[in-house]
């Protein structure tokens, strides 16, 4: 049995945890739905249910993997009453199988992120007329070679800063990295604002705008809210499990997952500001998705003076968020591998190397040679499918089997009492007895909420119920 690792600081845990959380959903989805859905009036239901839900599920999370010293791959058996025997073991395999999904398709849009930092740098966005940023996307979406080199880039990078271990590889990249990505949000965010122009788009952003909010519907404002706050943080594959086993028990975790928690709303608040008055500034509708990012600002920059040095600087806080993520749920593999078969940290790394590799391959040719395949229905991708199985599936399933095993009898599982004294344990903020009857039945049925409305929003009310009936 290996020596476990621990984070040689407080500050590493808590801007690899972050890491972990921020992603590239943060600046194109936050920023879109939140002028979509109202502004501040939306931004003020998201913070809600951060508190509500995305809180006490981080805590959990943190609290499992500080209790059993194991990563998701093990966390439950070591903790559940019954061991080997509990029926809560079945979660590694969940766990394993929601991580290796997530990494299908995320090495892929991060090598699109390492790919147009390059591309921007390089100088081939300046001078740039109005639909040409549409075509040099499309073209590479279109290029098998150059979908596969730079995900396997961003396969590469990960693995080889997760081989290094936890202190000298994770550590030790991801906290320079977290550091630099908030500076850069900063000074993007002051030159945004600052650009003639941007007003417009601020008031678009931040002002509470009711009308706009009932134009969509309440309800949609409720569950867009719900959603991105459960998404943001993603919850429920075990990737903050690694990391809470990690640590020791100086601090509570309500604390800790509280400042993680922070970090994650300050970068998605800011990418808005970035977004929102450089769109507005230029003319160019701000959209949502890819098309945010490698149609939209691309045409953003080619028009701001000095925007070849920007854009750069945007595409590399772009490759921070969306490296952090990979660098850490790469961990939270390799770790899996570790505790499950007991393999050393060069041979978890060579396997999944390969494993990654294969699993990643069908996401990057699915806008080329294997643009047939539409799971979801014309127009959709290789991409969407595993998106949705991830966001709309595993996240919330996994979200709920946290709850349920940590707010349980205790009988069979680990129970709320073991939980709440392994989450407050040490210095800071505590989570009171009082909320036990919410964690236990109120908080899994928002979840299950969520996990419902993702079908609806994907599939429709009526295809549901026919299949219910059938």
């Amino acid at each position: 049995m290996q020596e476990r690792e621990n984070f040689k600081s407080r500050l590493g845990f808590l801007l690899v945890s972050a890491g972990s959380a921020i992603g590239i959903g943060n600046v194109w989805r936050f920023p879109f739905i939140t002028g979509q859905y109202g502004g501040a009036f939306f931004v003020l239901i998201y913070l809600f249910f951060l508190l509500v839900m995305g809180w006490p599920v981080m805590t959990m999370e943190f609290a499992v993997g500080r209790a059993s010293r194991q990563s998701a791959g093990k966390s439950f058996e070591t903790l559940s009453v019954g061991g080997k025997k509990s029926r809560w073991r079945f979660f590694s395999v969940f766990a394993v199988i929601g991580n290796y999904l997530l990494m299908m398709y995320y090495t892929t849009v991060s090598g699109w992120m390492l790919n147009y930092v390059f591309k921007m740098a390089g100088g081939l966005f300046s001078g740039m007329e109005e639909g040409q940023a549409a075509d040099l996307f499309s073209s590479a979406l279109s290029s098998p070679a150059q979908q596969v080199i730079w995900m396997l880039a961003a396969i590469a990078l990960g693995l080889f800063v997760v081989s290094r271990g936890l202190q000298n590889g994770v550590e030790k990249v991801t906290t320079p990295m977290m550091v630099a990505l908030f500076f850069l949000m900063v000074v993007l965010s002051i030159r945004s604002v600052t650009l003639p122009g941007a007003r417009e788009g601020l008031k678009f952003y931040l002002l509470p705008d009711f009308q706009r909010a009932f134009e969509q519907g309440i309800w949609n404002v409720v569950y867009a809210a719900m959603g991105q706050a459960f998404f943001t943080l993603s919850l429920g594959i075990g990737a903050l499990t690694i990391f809470g086993s990690y640590i020791g028990r100086e601090n509570t975790l309500p604390r800790e997952s509280r400042t993680v928690i922070l970090l994650d709303t300050f970068v998605a608040i800011m990418a808005g500001l970035i977004i929102f008055p450089s769109c507005f500034a230029y003319g160019v509708e701000p959209s949502a998705g890819p098309q945010l990012i490698f149609i939209t600002l691309p045409e953003v920059f080619a028009q701001m003076a000095g925007g070849r040095i920007w854009g750069s600087l945007f595409f590399i806080f772009m490759c921070f968020a969306s490296m952090s993520t990979v660098i850490a749920t790469f961990e939270n593999i390799i770790a899996m591998s570790m505790d499950i078969f007991g393999w050393d940290r060069k041979k978890s790394v060579l396997i999944n190397a390969v494993l990654l590799t294969l699993l990643s391959l069908p996401c990057p040719l699915g806008y080329n040679i294997l643009s047939g395949i539409q799971p979801l229905g014309a127009g959709s991708t290789i991409l969407d499918f595993e998106d949705f199985l991830v966001s709309g599936n595993i996240l919330p399933a996994g979200a709920l089997i946290y709850v349920l095993f940590c707010c349980g009898s205790g009988k069979t599982g680990w129970g709320f009492d073991r939980f709440l004294a392994e989450a407050n344990s040490g210095k800071g903020v505590r989570f009171s007895e009082k909320f036990r009857f919410y964690l236990k039945y109120i908080l899994p049925a928002i979840i299950l909420v969520i996990l419902l409305a993702g079908y609806i929003n994907q599939f429709g009310l009526p295809w549901i119920l026919k299949r219910l009936a059938s």
